[in-house]
């Protein structure tokens, strides 16, 4: 047995956490732990009929989101803890690489590998998705970003771990299988695109939290100030990193990608834009009460 942590958030995801569940044999893990928002589809039921236990979390808008709350409220008394989203799935290789190399560690936290799922098949090309989502207790936490209700998004969801100590990387992948299908991808690409141009608009006057971003994360801020982040996206998806060859599905995935991007640049315009119009507003009628 691991001394690991599993704690896995959940908002009505009946759908996804049975094979989620499924995927971690008894005695893997020294605990499961599922983060449940206010759930109203039988989610937490099918946890609790496994004999999980299930914590409650209610979000104020505010700091910490799920992930960080779990942390500082109920802190794992394990040595790892492994965050993992409910649709995605613990494959015997994955479980044997850790496994063979937890116990030995002198590492704070480890990079994850995930499959990508789209129109019904898994990916295998675009690019990679990584997550740093295993990590030492107490090494540290999600990145702390002051939001007021920027969305609906109560967990953290492009925020990394900002950890103490050297971090590595656990090459086989979790089995990432996304199968909501295409209006909820289009929904959820939304909400996250709105979060992320308020993120990177907020972090403008913010440079020692920059600072602390991560290469990708840098990267992604300088290019979706431009209005090609969008095709720049798609090429590097579609032809760079071998998206084509899913045919048509690397092609379509890769439009979809690169809109998001795109939708990112217009809003981050839209608060620039909200910002300067405020900013003139109130200097004219600064200039009024002078007069």
């Amino acid at each position: 047995m691991l001394d690991l942590t599993i704690a896995i958030p959940v908002k009505n995801a009946i759908g996804h956490l049975e094979g989620c569940l499924d995927s971690i044999p008894k005695g893997f893990a020294t605990k499961i732990v599922v983060i449940d928002s206010g759930s109203t589809d039988g989610t937490r039921e099918v946890a609790l009929k496994r004999g999980v236990e299930v914590i409650d979390f209610e979000w104020d808008g505010k700091f910490p989101k799920k992930r960080n709350w779990f942390l500082r409220a109920y802190p794992p008394t394990t040595c790892w803890v492994l965050f993992l989203d409910s649709d995605e799935i613990l494959t015997t290789r994955f479980r044997h690489e850790i496994s063979r190399v937890l116990p030995v560690s002198n590492k704070s936290g480890y990079w994850l590998n995930y499959t990508i799922h789209f129109l019904g098949k898994p990916l295998r090309g675009g690019y990679p998705l990584k997550k740093l989502a295993l990590f030492r207790v107490g090494a540290g936490e999600y990145e702390r970003i002051e939001e007021d209700r920027w969305s609906t998004l109560d967990m953290e969801v492009h925020e990394h771990p900002v950890l103490t100590g050297e971090v590595g990387e656990i090459r086989t992948p979790i089995d990432h299988r996304e199968t909501t299908g295409i209006r909820a991808f289009v929904a959820k690409h939304n909400e996250y695109s709105s979060w992320e141009a308020s993120r990177i608009h907020a972090s403008e006057s913010a440079t020692s939290k920059r600072a602390r971003w991560t290469w990708k994360q840098r990267t992604k801020s300088l290019i979706v100030r431009t209005p090609l982040c969008g095709p720049v996206y798609f090429l590097g998806s579609y032809l760079l990193m071998g998206g084509f060859l899913d045919g048509s599905r690397g092609f379509l995935f890769a439009l979809l990608k690169g809109a998001y991007f795109t939708e990112v640049h217009c809003k981050l315009r839209e608060l620039k834009e909200d910002r300067h119009q405020s900013l003139q507003s109130t200097c004219c009628n600064g200039e009024v009460a002078a007069e």
